[in-house]
């Protein structure tokens, strides 16, 4: 599992942009010594972006021919890079979340918080415990408590900065805090049920289709929406009434519909036959002309 990579410092707007840049230029651009002064960013925030890209699906780190690490552009960095390269819909804000919460690791606490966490109210000390007691359970390798109270600490910034004025470090938004899906309100820390249009239709029917091939499924019941790891329920903290209503909305879409059959108590969604990454391509498409 993965702790403190990201130097305490949250993933900044534009961030993306500016290492999927100078990565289309250089897959070892993040070992390159003048690296922070190429991009107008500390030495720690280089080493922290580093972790991000790779955090949010964007970029993958792999070993080149020559046993060296290099970064290399992912199928949906270079969709977001293309469409949306400042984050700027919802739909995609959504995406970068379910990436980093999606598995252990590189964001451990990311997973535990939105998978594991049943607790939607909880003050930022026994946050801070209760992940120090389930690393514990299940790490078995050394680790520190000073890195997991900071990656607590970090995650709650990735979702809440620029919501308040009062800390001038905080004034610098991230391109998760458009969610909302955490609230810190004097130090209790709260887990917020999320709307439809906060997520996106698009973003949950990706997820859905994410679900479809890791899994080689073709159905999946509303209890498990609501339930399993990794879905609509525990990643975007949705209840079983908005999840139900998502699906009724998604039976309308136009191309790529889904077949919700709630009868003798089945709840089943038949899933569309669609690749999720040619799926949010064509959603890019439709939305970007819709601006144009």
């Amino acid at each position: 599992m993965g702790y403190g990579q990201h130097q305490s410092f949250y993933l900044r707007d534009r961030w993306l942009n500016k290492a999927i840049n100078h990565l289309r230029q250089d897959n070892r651009f993040f070992y390159d010594k003048e690296a922070f002064e190429k991009m107008g960013l500390g030495k720690n925030m280089v080493q922290s972006l580093r972790y991000w890209v790779v955090a949010t699906g964007v970029v993958e780190e792999v070993f080149n021919e020559e046993r060296k690490k290099v970064h290399l552009i992912t199928k949906i960095g270079e969709l977001v890079y293309k469409y949306d390269k400042f984050v700027k819909f919802q739909d995609t804000a959504s995406i970068l979340h379910y990436h980093l919460c999606r598995q252990k690791e590189p964001s451990t606490a990311w997973y535990w918080f939105f998978n594991v966490l049943n607790e939607t109210v909880i003050t930022k000390e026994n946050l801070s415990m209760k992940f120090t007691t389930w690393v514990r359970d299940c790490e078995i390798k050394s680790f520190s408590n000073n890195s997991l109270k900071k990656d607590i600490d970090c995650l709650v910034k990735l979702y809440t900065a620029g919501q308040s004025n009062i800390d001038p470090e905080e004034v610098i938004q991230s391109p998760l805090s458009k969610l909302t899906i955490i609230e810190d309100k004097k130090g209790i820390i709260y887990k917020r049920n999320l709307s439809i249009s906060k997520i996106g239709l698009t973003a949950l029917m990706y997820v859905l289709l994410e679900y479809k091939s890791l899994n080689n499924i073709e159905t999946v019941s509303v209890d498990e929406l609501v339930t399993e790891y990794g879905l609509w329920g525990r990643i975007y903290n949705m209840n079983r009434s908005t999840v139900v209503t998502a699906l009724n909305q998604l039976t309308l879409h136009p191309i790529y519909p889904i077949h919700f059959t709630r009868t003798n108590n089945l709840d089943l969604i038949r899933i569309p036959n669609i690749e999720p990454l040619e799926f949010l391509k064509t959603e890019y498409i439709r939305k970007v002309e819709v601006l144009t």
